[in-house]
């Protein structure tokens, strides 16, 4: 048992290690056209500058050579999705034909491209009604620095403007990702999404249960699941149906597509209305990325 418990413990320290965003900033994000991104090396990243818990000061550091001779400390690549070629690639920088409705700020003058959140050029479509505007949350349950914004995140949620359609998007990237994203839409496809959204937040960092098994083993994690699931009131039947169900591989796919389309290299991060990204890093402070992301949905909303 005791050894089982260092694995657990193990396998967090290994996979929290660079959950926050690490791509620099940039006044556009290319986006193709097609489902299958060009094979383009991603541009030079820089260190988040979220609040760091002990096991991602350990990350190991390497050094990136500048274009103009210098050298950047960074974070090696951890588990923020950088592993896949496919969601590491990023579009060239738009060129100069960029039409010109994406030349100035589209958000409060407050709020300037290149700076505080990104283009998406080209926009993205959305899938919300008429009127409405969409707001995407990238994120990773065993993810300490969503866990940390989540309690901001709630508040906002309770208080948006009702024109904002907002939707949690757990990313894909691993087997491991992949794991704790079936249990989000598994818990979704019960109605019980809201009630236990936090309890599986506190289960992984408050509790130490990382609610995967520490070799991956599917059907352990499926096992570890269930038994997080019974606790919180679930029977074990209607928690495994619901976790082999279609919509919960139809919830995955949607998932998969989404973070592909949006190039989600680290979380938490914002997608507002498929023509922003923001977070923490871009932001300056969790208070001022929920400003940000209600400020460009209010612009949204006003087009």
């Amino acid at each position: 048992m005791r050894a089982s418990r260092l694995g657990l413990l193990l396998y967090l320290t290994l996979t929290l290690a660079a959950c926050g965003k690490h791509q620099a900033a940039s006044e556009h994000r290319s986006l193709p056209t097609r489902a299958q991104p060009p094979a383009v090396a991603a541009p030079a990243a820089s260190a988040s500058t979220a609040a760091p818990r002990s096991a991602v000061e350990a990350t190991p550091k390497t050094l990136r050579p500048n274009q103009d001779g210098s050298e950047t400390m960074e974070e090696s690549a951890g588990d923020n999705g950088t592993h896949n070629a496919l969601l590491a690639a990023v579009a060239s920088t738009v060129a100069a034909a960029t039409p010109a409705a994406y030349a100035q700020p589209l958000g409060p003058t407050l709020w300037q491209p290149g700076v505080n959140y990104t283009l998406i050029v080209p926009a993205q479509p959305t899938s919300v009604p008429a009127g409405q505007v969409e707001v995407l949350e990238f994120f990773w349950y065993a993810c300490p620095h969503c866990y940390d914004l989540d309690p901001q995140i709630e508040a906002w949620r309770k208080s948006k403007p009702a024109y904002i359609s907002f939707s949690r998007v757990p990313v894909t990237w691993s087997d491991g990702h992949r794991a704790l994203a079936r249990l989000f839409y598994t818990l979704k496809s019960l109605g019980k999404l809201d009630q236990l959204h936090d309890a599986v937040f506190k289960e992984i960092h408050v509790n130490g249960n990382p609610l995967v098994a520490a070799d991956g083993d599917e059907a352990e994690t499926e096992r570890i699941q269930t038994a997080f699931a019974k606790k919180q009131g679930i029977a074990d039947d209607e928690f495994k149906k619901a976790y082999h169900s279609f919509s919960v591989d139809a919830d995955l796919q949607k998932a998969d597509a989404l973070v592909q389309r949006y190039r989600i290299d680290g979380v938490p991060s914002f997608v507002i209305n498929g023509k922003y990204v923001a977070d923490v890093r871009t932001a300056g402070t969790p208070e001022r990325l929920m400003s940000l992301v209600g400020d460009l949905a209010a612009q949204e909303h006003k087009h």
